[in-house]
């Protein structure tokens, strides 16, 4: 009885996300052939994600291949500027100028744009921050890929982001290719993670997913570890589906300063699918998070820009 109750809440958790209703939101489709991806593009007015914690562009609503689907809602409940109401390999840069600025000034996150600063509160990432100046975006497309390039200027922070999700010919990868040049006249130092929210074929967290690492793992700062899942050497395994408002969470520590660990694949060992992971940078932290329905490697790298500099990285996705 407990293996089919285990059983059925799967299957009623995979119809749940099929279910959730889908709205009509500027986008844009790529393709080569092999890898079929949707995005959502920036959008101030009409877009789908209008929130103040993630780059707005390069989200994945949809990516399929070879007959299994890598992206999807895996939340339950949608609004533009919820904090993350977001899908696919999405990022986030720590805010420039926070810290610095007064109750009533302003803040710049990079991908977003000039926020304010109601209050003299910590910075919260769960947050809504009221947009004072969105940027100018621009978008240029092709059968297998999409740039985007946002401007801002600001009294404070200045800058040209760069990203282009490329499809590469041939196999079954996605590439994200960024670049940051500083137009402005004060250095711009951040963090920038993916939060990697990879759903795989719309199935929920459970036993048979498996996170590895090209080396040995310790974690502190850790919840559910032991009980929901388990550091094994170079792996962290999944042992059972959490409960609706339940999660598992862990600092993650072993990597050392080169972009050879930033290698990073999350299978499903159940069915085969995953994803491998890699980043031309050295990973500057590394958290992982889970859910009921998701379970997301969180890799960091650290981006420092002199006036006038431009930082570029990439991030290679590889699907099987």
């Amino acid at each position: 009885m407990k293996k089919i109750a285990c059983l059925l809440a799967i299957v009623l958790s995979g119809l749940f996300l099929d279910a959730l209703p889908a709205a009509e939101y500027p986008s844009a489709e790529i393709t080569n052939g092999l890898v079929h991806a949707r995005i959502y593009l920036p959008d101030a007015k009409d877009g789908y994600y209008r929130g103040t914690r993630f780059d707005w562009s390069g989200v994945i609503p949809e990516l399929n291949y070879n007959g299994n689907s890598y992206s999807g809602q895996w939340f339950e409940n949608y609004s533009p500027v919820k904090n993350d109401a977001i899908m696919g390999p999405v990022e986030a840069f720590d805010p420039l100028g926070y810290d610095d600025a007064v109750a009533g000034g302003s803040f710049v996150k990079i991908g977003i744009g000039v926020l304010s600063k109601p209050d003299a509160s910590p910075y919260s990432p769960f947050k809504y921050y009221p947009i004072l100046n969105a940027g100018k975006w621009e978008i240029k497309r092709s059968a297998a890929g999409i740039r985007f390039v946002h401007r801002l200027q600001d009294e404070t922070y200045a800058y040209l982001y760069e990203k282009e999700l490329q499809l590469v010919k041939g196999k079954p990868e996605l590439l994200l290719i960024h670049s940051l040049k500083n137009t402005g006249k004060k250095t711009i130092e951040t963090d920038v993670f993916d939060h990697n929210f990879f759903l795989l074929n719309k199935r929920p967290m459970g036993p048979g997913l498996v996170l590895h690492f090209p080396f040995d793992l310790s974690a502190e700062q850790a919840r559910g570890l032991g009980d929901i899942a388990d550091v094994r050497g170079d792996s962290i395994t999944v042992l059972r589906q959490p409960a609706a408002r339940e999660s598992v969470y862990a600092e993650l520590h072993g990597y050392g300063g080169t972009e050879k660990d930033y290698d990073i694949r999350l299978q499903n060992r159940i069915t085969g699918t995953g994803v491998r992971i890699r980043c031309d940078r050295p990973l500057s932290r590394l958290v992982f998070w889970g859910s009921s329905t998701i379970l997301c490697p969180e890799p960091y790298i650290r981006v420092k820009v002199l006036p006038g500099e431009t930082f570029r990285w990439s991030i290679k996705y590889d699907f099987n």
